[in-house]
């Protein structure tokens, strides 16, 4: 039975996704039909979510090991329409202490908190992804101040959960520079520094050469300007991490809103593959 799923990244764009996702919203219900898929055939779907998300941070890594989520809105200035929005899923706190016990092993700290709620970069895919709110949720938080390649570490001690049904989904954006103002509707050319960075993102991805992706900061193009801060792409690093080095990330899907907010996804390790070729059959249907 088929129940391991690659680990992926999601990029989630701004909040006003949740209410005009354009072709990443249409890749994300694809996604959600080619879990579908799995368990028509005689699979299973992920036992749980375990999501780091660039807006969930913290000092050290920690467990949000609440019973039950609900939507944060965690933005202001929007239209009213993005407030009415709710996602109200289930959490998994018995998770929570496998979890913790994988980073210790790894000599990761990590903390535990009886808290719920998922920030706007989790819950805005899953609306796509999962609209029944069928999967639990165990949202982890992650220090960003460290480097690439330590939460690459970081990302790798959690792979183990892979073998148990988790699914684990970092989200954030491959570009991301709200500097330039959020994105605006209807078909705007992207900027040639953002097709540049995503450009060398999927290059040196393909090439599996993970020294440049972690020095990405000071050798991709355009870097500081795509991401004037790193955290919408350090979740990138997580879920390569728990993919493993050995394969080479797929990119699932490419996209940009607006000129300049990138939408790429990602998925990693040795099930990258299978999963990317469900998304193809599903977006098929």
């Amino acid at each position: 039975m088929d129940t391991r799923y690659a680990p992926v990244f999601l990029s989630h764009g701004s909040p006003m996704t949740a209410l005009d996702a354009g072709p990443a919203g249409a890749f994300w219900r694809a996604l959600g039909r080619a879990i579908d898929a799995r368990v028509a055939a005689g699979g299973a779907a992920p036992s749980a979510i375990v999501a780091l998300s660039a807006h969930t941070l913290a000092r050290r890594a920690v467990t949000l090991a609440g019973a039950r989520h609900e939507a944060v809105h965690d933005f202001g200035g929007f239209p009213q329409a993005l407030y009415d929005l709710r996602y109200d899923v289930a959490g998994v706190p018995c998770l929570a202490p496998h979890v913790e016990q994988l980073l210790q092993w790894a000599a990761i700290e990590v903390e535990h908190a009886d808290a719920g709620g998922l920030d706007h970069g989790i819950w805005v895919p899953l609306r796509d992804i999962r609209p029944r709110a069928d999967i639990p949720v165990l949202p982890l938080a992650f220090p960003p101040d460290r480097t690439p390649e330590q939460l690459f570490e970081l990302g790798a001690a959690l792979s183990p959960l892979i073998d148990e049904g988790v699914w684990i989904v970092g989200t954030g954006s491959i570009t991301h520079n709200l500097r330039l103002g959020l994105p605006r509707a209807g078909d705007v050319p992207e900027l040639p520094a953002s097709a540049a960075f995503r450009a060398w993102f999927a290059d040196r991805s393909a090439a599996r050469d993970w020294r440049a992706l972690w020095q990405y900061r000071t050798l991709a193009p355009e870097a500081s300007f795509m991401h004037p801060t790193d955290e919408h792409l350090l979740p990138w690093f997580i879920a390569a991490g728990a993919g493993g080095a050995e394969d080479v990330p797929i990119r699932l899907h490419a996209s940009v809103a607006g000129g300049h907010l990138g939408m790429d996804a990602y998925a990693f390790g040795a099930d990258a593959r299978a999963l990317a070729d469900d998304v193809e059959a599903a977006a098929a249907m």
